[in-house]
């Protein structure tokens, strides 16, 4: 139920030499500056850099999953931010090298490539790199640019020390008398069981009181954030936050702004649903934190063994090869699976260069948690299937295709749920409610808060002051428009936005849950229609990162750059909303 993570690294004495081993050869890596029109040097060089790739991720991986395991333990904090020296430093030696490859012109650095097997591999990212050209810079302003990628990373990190490290669990005292510590970990389950709404309202605020009494901080945070992102737009010469977040990988605009679109412009069907759950639980009003509040009277719990042994039944009738990697990717080592104090909250799969993935729950034993396996299963199968099939250069995938994994597994186990004999009317509306419910979160609760940050990013280009109101004012227009709730009248919800890690961590990230949502969707009622299409999926898990996203998912048959896979999910939703209204009027 814990992590191995001497399969990393048999010490911290271990780590610490790789460490001092990677300070000093990233220190040699400018022996190669001004010499890369040299086809030796140019090869030495990619030599180079690809034993370091491998190395430094497994090396961050350790520092990084050892901190998240105790937020609290400073040695801990103190290796990530060794990494985060290690990596800026490896940023700036090796800044001269793009401005000169692109001088070198792209006939002769095709050549070096055609010329030696070795360097075959990385191809695609030479392309990638002309591609790129116009937002490269000099040598001297890339390198200055470089010495501020360690700065870059401290809104992270201050957002990680206030919303994580110095988070205490609180006590409520519930109408009946009763004490109970709410935790990030649990405070959901208890939202689903408890039957008061005044209970509920205070599990609710024990969570959220942190984001009010430190709005003005947070704030800030965010604020710290988006400037970054504005300095690397004009520094970049990126007409947008959001262009030089999608330009990386190819995705065009019409991607993100379609998604916002749709969802945005389909909007009844979710209000509706609200409305139902409204009238069939007898609420005055429909919180937010009401929805975790089950239709059906149901309370299954379900241990960790059992939620593995549901996801590998339901693949069971997928290929051989699809099953391996679903139990290697929950062996016994790489899951630490329950809530411990200071571990970080949530749920991820960590892989790295030519390593097992690494799964991180807080897991509580409810049946959201039983998907939440199968989901990161996914991404770690996803990172097992292309660790084995693409070279170094190649084996990271991009964000954009990493949730199509993890929601496939997600569609699998809600229909062999759904399917399962003997299902009572209860377990009908529980599923029907978990599939409907996984939509909103995974569709149209993503695309929200995809709306708020490109929302948030252009207020701050035009120059307007950020402050907790500002960003604020957007979530309460946006749970408006999106699911007719006053938010306000929650008096802390408002502060949602400084809930969401990702729009700390990861910027315009939360966006592709959507598009890959939609993408799985459609992959899933392939393989669904037959099973043989199960190699597509593969197919796509195997491509690691050898191509731009939208034309990875393209090779599938399904084009994201157009709204039919959005209204999909849309028409999807519609259909699920139809037959639980049936089933509650059964």
């Amino acid at each position: 139920m814990n992590w191995d993570l001497t399969r990393l690294y048999k010490s911290d004495e271990a780590w610490q030499k790789e460490y001092d081993y990677l300070n000093k050869v990233i220190g040699s890596l400018d022996q190669f500056k001004g010499k890369l029109q040299d086809f030796d040097q140019f090869k030495a060089y990619y030599e180079l850099q690809k034993e370091i790739s491998e190395k430094i991720m497994k090396a961050y991986q350790y520092a990084a999953l050892k901190s998240d395991l105790n937020k609290k333990d400073t040695k801990n904090a103190a290796r990530v931010q060794k990494m985060s020296f290690l990596l800026s430093k490896l940023g700036k030696i090796t800044s001269f090298d793009s401005p000169e490859i692109l001088s070198l012109g792209k006939v002769k650095v095709l050549s070096f490539i055609n010329k030696d097997k070795v360097l075959e591999e990385y191809r695609f990212s030479i392309e990638n790199l002309f591609r790129k050209q116009k937002h490269v810079l000099d040598e001297k302003s890339e390198s200055l640019l470089a010495n501020f990628n360690q700065l870059n990373n401290q809104g992270r990190e201050t957002y990680s020390a206030l919303a994580v490290a110095d988070k205490e669990a609180k006590f409520v005292t519930l109408e009946n008398g009763e004490e109970i510590k709410v935790t990030s970990g649990n405070f959901r389950s208890y939202l689903a069981d408890l039957d008061q709404p005044k209970d509920r309202k205070k599990v609710f605020e024990a969570i959220f009181t942190l984001y009010n009494e430190n709005k003005n901080t947070f704030a800030q945070i965010y604020n710290t954030v988006l400037q970054r992102d504005i300095a690397n737009m004009k520094s970049r010469d990126y007409a947008s936050s959001l262009e030089s977040y999608l330009f990386a990988n190819n995705i065009p605009l019409d991607v993100y702004h379609n998604l916002i679109d749709v969802a945005s412009n389909n909007t009844d069907v979710v209000k509706r649903y609200y409305k139902l759950r409204k009238e069939h639980l007898g609420l005055k009003k429909h919180h937010t934190y009401d929805r975790f509040i089950p239709l059906a009277t149901s309370k299954s719990k379900f241990e960790f063994d059992e939620a593995k042994k549901l996801f590998f039944e339901s693949i069971s009738h997928l290929s051989e090869e699809f099953q391996t990697k679903a139990k290697s990717a929950l062996s016994d080592g790489y899951v630490d699976v329950y809530e411990k104090d200071g571990k970080r909250t949530g749920a991820y799969s960590w892989s790295s260069i030519n390593n097992h993935p690494y799964i991180l729950l807080n897991y509580d034993n409810t049946l959201n948690n039983v998907f939440t396996v199968a989901h990161e299963a996914g991404h770690s199968m996803h990172s097992l299937f292309s660790m084995e099939s693409q070279p170094v250069a190649t084996q990271n995938y991009t964000i954009f295709v990493a949730e199509v994994a993890s929601t496939f597994n997600e569609h699998n186990l809600l229909d062999y749920f759904i399917n399962k004999k003997n299902a009572s009317k209860e377990d009908k509306i529980a599923l029907l409610q978990q599939s409907i419910d996984d939509i909103l979160g995974t569709f149209y609760r993503q695309t929200l808060f995809a709306a708020y940050e490109l929302k948030a990013h252009e207020l701050a280009e035009q120059g307007t002051p950020i402050t907790h109101d500002a960003l604020s004012d957007i979530m309460i227009d946006l749970y408006k428009s999106y699911y007719d709730i006053d938010i306000t009248e929650e008096e802390v919800k408002q502060y949602v936005w400084a809930y969401i890690p990702h729009l700390f961590y990861t910027p315009f990230y939360v966006y592709q849950y959507a598009t890959s949502f939609a993408a799985s969707l459609k992959l899933y009622e392939l393989v669904k229609e037959d099973p043989k299409n199960i190699d597509k999926h593969i197919s796509l898990l195997k491509s690691g990162g050898n191509d731009y996203p939208v034309e990875q998912v393209k090779k599938t048959g399904i084009d994201l750059t157009t709204k039919e896979p959005f209204m999909a999910v849309v028409d999807r939703l519609k259909t699920l909303v139809d037959e639980l209204e049936l089933a509650l009027k059964e």
